[in-house]
């Protein structure tokens, strides 16, 4: 806690901040890609601190926000079977599908409950013999290690009565999308830390040779996002295209092996969807044979049905990094926090809720 605390010193983000270029010959665009960095970038208010030529673009770093509708209408399908019980994430229960969410299906009857981590959805799964649990297993690289020690531990236990519906996702690959899109025009990536924890920081220099982008790893106390910030811009302003760690006490270049090890184990990499950028190859994760029997999607014969999104939501485009939020027909009309039409408007880490929550209600 102590070394936290030491990133949260005012004095050494203010040093950070004046390090800061401020007389550009041009506009510098960082797209902050996790989206845990959007809601800390906003809290602190650096946003406001920032010189006028940094422009911070967020990207499609919410989980809940890129799972697309015909996954959520997987899980509002299951919750609705008899016998069923989904255990899902907070952030998940009221992100809107092509007709209602899970929270409606529990207004409607349906066993909906709130859970922590996935094994709190197996203890479940032991109390409840008579029911099936269902875990919508939504998440990137930095959830699908503990998804993977659960689905071994389902198995060690020999539960019959628990199941995921896989709807895991790997974050380089949408960022190797996005880089080839000449209308983004991106100089540098603020790249997500709780992610980069887990298959570390080496796993962007593809990017970097490829793209000749601009990477810094960051956390996410105020010094760690400047910091991040400043390595970037001197980075861009040289001429250079590196991946620095800025986050050294947490990541390391390898990231962590046995975390790796687990997902492995458990999940193969498949194509999947991404809400807002459609098909990406070998940027999910499915389960692999041998753990099928723990795959909902097999059990009770669930489908991922095409859906289409909310009439006027703008979410797939924020995601890419094309829109702000303010630039929707619909923010702060007819989608508010508390009548979301899109999940960017829903999840705590989405683009959305953090400009409606901070950047609206600024003093």
């Amino acid at each position: 806690m102590k070394c936290a605390e030491e990133f949260r010193d005012k004095e050494l983000t203010d040093i950070l901040l004046q390090a800061l270029p401020v007389d550009l010959d041009r506009t510098i665009r960082i797209m902050e890609v996790c989206g845990t960095h959007t809601n800390a970038i906003f809290r602190h208010g650096l946003r406001s601190l920032l010189p006028e030529s940094i422009e911070l673009i967020s990207g499609p770093g919410c989980p809940v926000c890129v799972t697309p509708a015909g996954h959520v209408d997987a899980f509002i399908a299951s919750a609705k079977l008899e016998g069923v019980t989904v255990a899902t994430f907070g952030d998940l229960i009221r992100v809107p599908g092509s007709s209602g969410s899970l929270a409606r299906a529990r207004e409607e009857g349906a066993r909906v409950e709130i859970v922590y981590s996935p094994m709190d959805a197996l203890q479940l799964a032991q109390k409840e013999t008579d029911r099936t649990v269902v875990f919508p297993a939504v998440g990137f690289e930095t959830t699908s290690p503990t998804i993977a020690a659960t689905v071994l531990e389902a198995e060690r236990l020999g539960l019959d009565n628990f199941c995921i519906i896989s709807a895991g996702k790997i974050m380089p690959p949408p960022l190797e999308l996005l880089m080839s899109d000449p209308e983004l025009n991106i100089d540098g990536l603020l790249c997500p830390g709780h992610v980069s924890s887990v298959i570390g920081a080496n796993a962007y220099a593809s990017l970097v040779e490829k793209h000749r982008i601009s990477c810094a790893v960051a956390g996410f106390e105020p010094a760690d996002l400047v910091s991040g910030l400043l390595s970037l811009t001197r980075q861009i302003i040289k001429g250079e295209a590196r991946v620095e760690n800025c986050y050294t006490r947490v990541v390391t270049d390898q990231g962590n092996q046995r975390a790796r090890e687990l997902v492995d184990e458990v999940f193969e990499v498949v194509d999947t969807e991404w809400r807002g950028l459609g098909t990406i190859p070998a940027s999910g994760l499915g389960l692999r044979e041998r753990y099928t029997r723990f795959d909902a999607f097999s059990r009770l014969e669930l489908k991922v049905e095409p859906a289409p999104e909310p009439k006027g939501c703008k979410c797939g485009d924020i995601l890419k990094g094309r829109l702000l939020p303010p630039s929707c027909p619909l923010y702060g009309k007819r989608c508010t926090p508390m009548q979301p039409v899109g999940p960017c408007m829903v999840s705590s880490e989405g683009t959305c809720a953090a400009y409606y929550r901070y950047w609206d209600n600024r003093q």
